[in-house]
């Protein structure tokens, strides 16, 4: 391959295109909506940051890196979908469930820098956003749904928590890309956006749901007085 032919592969692998992921691309959003994002991000994972900071006992610690890792194995795991795009696990439900949407959205802030230095999935100038979407939205509803049935059945709960809560992020990506890209319209846009994600990610959150009731089962079977002092089970 000769010099002029290195030069245009190299440029053509550098030149931005628009990839259709769970974590959107760096520098894809405008810097305006990637503003916005940063902003709306920050109270929660301040909040989350002060939380963890604040937790004394060891085991807790423990389980707080426990359900970072989670996070980071099961976003990491990148699948392809239809037209090039990629969808994922989240893992946030989990930590969720044991310790609230604001320590969440710190563990996955973390998550996600550490991807977008170190694997290329996501990127800083969009990580108010991707933060807002798997590590503030999610959780919310894992948190909440978890909450209104853990005392009904609890394998139902931890399971509907992790599958819901990875199935709404994938539902506002789809709404900030949207929003971000929408000369059609923005409801053309969504509903573009939306089923390019739903082929994969559907049966995704139902896996994610049957491990997260796995894993959680394991937790409550080897930790139950950290579970205790966390008013969880």
């Amino acid at each position: 391959m000769n010099r002029k032919k290195i030069v245009i592969f190299s440029a053509l692998l550098l030149l931005p295109k628009m990839a259709y992921a769970m974590h959107i691309g760096e520098g894809l959003l405008p810097p305006a909506w990637a503003a916005i994002y940063y902003v709306v991000m920050l109270p929660f994972v301040i909040t989350g940051a002060l939380n963890v900071k604040n937790a004394k006992d060891k085991d807790i610690k423990m389980l707080i890196a426990l359900s970072g890792a989670f996070i980071f194995l099961l976003s990491a795991l990148k699948l392809p979908s239809v037209t090039g795009s990629c969808s994922h696990p989240t893992g946030t439900g989990l930590a969720a469930i044991l310790f609230g949407p604001f320590v969440t959205s710190f563990l996955s802030m973390i998550v996600l820098i550490f991807q977008a230095l170190l694997l290329a999935h996501g990127g800083i100038t969009t990580l108010g956003a991707n933060t807002f979407s798997m590590g503030i939205v999610g959780p919310f509803v894992s948190f909440f749904i978890f909450k209104i049935l853990k005392n009904k059945n609890r394998n139902l709960a931890v399971f509907l928590a992790a599958a819901l809560g990875d199935f709404t992020t994938y539902i506002v990506t789809s709404i900030q890309l949207a929003l971000a890209f929408n000369k059609a319209g923005f409801m053309a846009s969504f509903i573009k956006f939306v089923s390019i994600f739903a082929v994969t990610q559907i049966p995704l959150a139902i896996m994610e749901g049957i491990l997260t009731v796995v894993i959680y089962d394991y937790i409550t079977k080897h930790a139950e007085d950290e579970l205790k002092l966390l008013e969880v089970k």
